[in-house]
C-alpha cells in the first residue's frame, strides 16, 4: 500500500474494520490507560481535578458557606443589640493563644496542599529519610496536617476551659452564647476534617497500588480542609481582631 494509505506526517488513516486498531486509536487507548493506571514512578501524570466528586464537594462546601454566613450574621446581630456587654466579655479572651493556634491551623493548610501535590504525583509515602521533607509522600504530609489540626482543637478546648473558669459560659451572656456556638461548630468541622484525613490515610495504607481513586480522595479532603481554614481566619478576624478597634 502507498504511504497515503497508512498516513504519513499529515496523511489520513483509513478505516480497517472493527477488529483493527488504527494508530490514532492506539494512541488514545494508551493515553486513557496511562492516566488511570499510572504507577508511583510516573510523576508526570496528574489527577484530573474537575471530576464529578470534586465538583460535588465544591457545591456542598458552598452550602456550608451559607451556614457559616448565618453564624456571622447572628454574631453581628447580637453585637448590635447587646453592645454594652461586648467589651467586658471580649477582655476575657486570650488573644495571643488564639493567634498561636490560628497560625498552626493556617500552616496545616500548607502541609495539606503539599500532601495533595504528592498524591497527584502518585507518591503515597516518602522515598528517602524521614527528616528529608523534600522526599515526603502524601502520608507523611497528611499525618503532619492531622497533628496540627489536633493541636488546634486541643488549643480551643484549653481556651474554653480558661474562659469557663473566668465565668464566660454559654448561658452567662449573649456574647458567650454566640462565641461558643460559632467556634464550637467550627471545631466540629475541624474534627470532621481530621476523621477524613484518617480515612484517606487508612485507605492509602490498605491500597495495593496508589492510583487515581486514592489521589482524588486526597484532593477532595484538601478542599474541605482549606475551607475550614478560611472560615476560621474570618472568625478570628471578627471575634478576636476586629474588637480591638
Amino acid at each position: 500500500m502507498s504511504r497515503n494509505s497508512y498516513g504519513g506526517d499529515g496523511a489520513r488513516e483509513e478505516s480497517h474494520g472493527p477488529g483493527v486498531v488504527t494508530r490514532a486509536n492506539f494512541r488514545a487507548i494508551m493515553a486513557i490507560v496511562s492516566s488511570t493506571t499510572a504507577a508511583p514512578s510516573a510523576p508526570h501524570v496528574n489527577v484530573n481535578r474537575p471530576n464529578a466528586v470534586s465538583v460535588g464537594t465544591i457545591v456542598w462546601l458552598s452550602s456550608e458557606l451559607m451556614f457559616f454566613a448565618g453564624l456571622f450574621a447572628m454574631y453581628f446581630t447580637h453585637r448590635s443589640v447587646s453592645a454594652e456587654i461586648w467589651p467586658e466579655s471580649y477582655s476575657m479572651l486570650n488573644i495571643p493563644w488564639a493567634l498561636t493556634i490560628t497560625l498552626v491551623l493556617v500552616a496545616s493548610s500548607v502541609t495539606a496542599q503539599m500532601g495533595v501535590f504528592a498524591a497527584e504525583r502518585f507518591q503515597p509515602r516518602r522515598t528517602g529519610k524521614l527528616l528529608d521533607v523534600r522526599r515526603w509522600g502524601m502520608e507523611e504530609w497528611f499525618v503532619l496536617t492531622f497533628i496540627m489540626g489536633a493541636f488546634f482543637v486541643a488549643g480551643q478546648a484549653f481556651e474554653y476551659a480558661e474562659l469557663v473558669s473566668h465565668g464566660l459560659t454559654v448561658a452567662s451572656s449573649p456574647y458567650g452564647s454566640v462565641f461558643y456556638i460559632m467556634t464550637g461548630f467550627h471545631a466540629l468541622h475541624v474534627l470532621g476534617g481530621l476523621i477524613a484525613f484518617l480515612f484517606i490515610l487508612g485507605r492509602s495504607f490498605a491500597a495495593k497500588r496508589f492510583g487515581h481513586y486514592e489521589a482524588t480522595g486526597a484532593v477532595v479532603v484538601s478542599y474541605y480542609w482549606h475551607f475550614v481554614d478560611v472560615v476560621w481566619v474570618a472568625m478570628f478576624f471578627i471575634i478576636y481582631f476586629l474588637e480591638m478597634f
